[in-house]
């Protein structure tokens, strides 16, 4: 089993401003991701909002970030797409620029059958440029993987982890059992970090980590280190704080949450638009709960 990371990987926002990438305001976000000790940075996944962004921005956040970072975190580039050609020379193109692995989406859209997702997953794989982390997130994609498909997928070895954000913890452990020592398991929702980790899942890829990363990676640690009772007191600290930054589709409230303490632009691309009133009122209440 070849392990990337343990512990928190940030699903990495895109700021932007006046339209365009604020490469500053990301510059400062990994910075200060960096010095709160996360284990891992993740550049263009769907916290990014690529899905707004041409390739040519998509892949220049990448390079952004590899830059930034500079070798001491690794860096995982979003590369997933509902055309398996489009995602084999994403991944050529991260490479290049220096990323240390690749997350991989469910195809969206278009869709598949099982049968079609392990060929998709075993054709980025075969490509071998970067190390597969395979991303199953069927709210987004409309598709799940099963577990007997994915225990496929993950016998390839180039296929080094899961991001699990199916929300189904009886079958994200039932994953874990099928899947083994072929794959590293990360939890893809904050709300069932310690959950999950107690089981056998070795982190999280967090969009929590955006706002709170030194809280995050002191949750996800401890978890680790089998102190479940610290772990389990910052997963119920956190919960509510999680829950509001998923009341609406995300990176919209995690936005408004880092606009807020002056991390970025409250900025998004349409069809995204800025939080509801209704929403922001909660969200910034249980900010000020937590003194943020």
């Amino acid at each position: 089993m070849r392990i990337l990371f343990e512990g928190c990987g940030t699903a990495l926002i895109t700021p932007f401003k006046n339209g365009e990438i604020d490469y500053p305001a990301l510059d400062r976000l990994v910075e200060t991701q960096i010095e709160a000790g996360v284990d891992a940075l993740i550049a263009a996944g769907t916290t990014g909002e690529p899905a707004t962004m041409t390739w040519k921005e998509h892949l220049d956040v990448v390079r952004r970030v590899v830059q930034v970072a500079n070798h001491r975190v690794p860096v995982i580039a979003g590369t997933g797409s509902n055309s398996t050609a489009e995602a084999v020379e994403a991944a050529r193109t991260s490479k290049e620029f220096g990323a240390d692995a690749q997350l991989v989406v469910t195809p969206y859209y278009n869709k598949t059958s099982q049968e079609g997702l392990v060929a998709h997953f075993n054709a980025v794989a075969d490509a071998a440029t970067l190390p597969v982390i395979v991303y199953n997130v069927p709210s987004r994609t409309g598709l799940n993987i099963s577990p007997a498909a994915l225990q496929r997928i993950c016998r390839h070895p180039n296929v080094i982890a899961v991001k699990e954000a199916n929300g189904d913890v009886s079958q994200a452990l039932e994953k874990l059992l099928l899947v083994g020592d072929d794959a590293v398991f990360y939890s893809g929702n904050d709300d069932v970090v310690v959950p999950l980790m107690a089981c056998g899942y070795r982190g999280v890829i967090s969009v929590l980590s955006n706002l709170m990363p030194a809280e995050t990676v002191k949750m996800s640690h401890a978890a680790l280190s089998g102190d479940m009772k610290e772990a389990a007191a910052w997963q119920l600290k956190l919960l509510p704080l999680i829950n509001a930054l998923f009341s609406e589709t995300s990176p919209i409230p995690v936005k408004a949450a880092m606009h807020r303490v002056g991390l970025c632009e409250e900025e998004l691309r349409l069809p995204l638009v800025p939080m509801q009133p209704a929403t922001r009122e909660k969200l910034f209440a249980i900010m000020d709960g937590l003194g943020l």
